[in-house]
């Protein structure tokens, strides 16, 4: 892919944890209508670039840029269009869905009324949760109040480390459903995941963390051999 299609950019990046050097000379682009897959055993970075990535930690060497601009120069445009849900789900136990999207909404300098979360929600499949605190709903059914909120944040890129934890079959096709949609609509994501997804018909860069990295020709969507553990 040719560096004036991509949006997002990494270039000679290292990365260490402690004394540990976990990967050095990555990489990668990516633009509109891909999704990064992140692969590799545990314990050789995968969480540790995504991290990068949002600007939760700090490279080793190398830079990451964002519409060409470096990350450390432009975090405010980046963070505006930029969505991420990690291995926690983020919300608060003692508000509802509805307020969780809400009070997420206001933080992010994007207000959501009532409507449009409790549509959000109901469209995730949480109909007969809108009202219940939080703490009270299956980890599953969390999970699911964090997905709406990333759908509904409207972000252009999402990042997500291990978004299927904690969903059951239906769960995960609806995943499925929402990485489909956003794709095929233009939109970006870089993500991690153990378990196999059925993503026929996007465009997806595998990429492979650890001693060795590759990245194949965008659009291969042949799963390369991952690092052992």
């Amino acid at each position: 892919m040719s560096d004036t299609a991509a949006v997002l950019s990494v270039h000679d990046l290292a990365c260490a944890r402690g004394e540990r050097t976990l990967f050095t000379g990555m990489n990668f682009s990516l633009g509109q209508g891909q999704l990064l897959l992140v692969q590799g055993g545990n314990g050789r970075g995968k969480t540790s670039l995504l991290r990068l990535l949002t600007g939760l930690a700090h490279p080793l060497a190398g830079e990451i840029r964002w519409r060409g601009r470096a990350l450390a120069d432009g975090r405010e445009l980046f963070h505006r269009e930029m969505a991420y849900l990690g291995h926690l789900n983020g919300i608060k136990d003692e508000l509802t869905p509805v307020e969780n999207l809400r009070l997420a909404g206001d933080l992010e300098g994007m207000p959501m009324d009532q409507a449009t979360a409790e549509r959000a929600l109901t469209d995730i499949g949480l109909a007969r949760c809108l009202d219940l605190p939080c703490r009270v709903l299956s980890f599953g059914q969390r999970r699911r109040v964090a997905l709406a909120g990333l759908v509904a944040s409207g972000s252009l890129l999402w990042i997500l480390d291990e978004p299927l934890t904690g969903l059951d079959v239906h769960g995960v096709a609806m995943v499925e459903g929402l990485l489909r949609d956003h794709v095929g609509a233009g939109g970006m994501v870089v993500m991690t995941t153990h378990q196999p997804l059925a993503l026929d018909g996007l465009a997806v860069v595998p990429l492979l963390v650890g001693p060795a990295l590759t990245r194949p020709e965008p659009g291969n969507q042949e799963e390369p051999a991952c690092c052992a553990s």
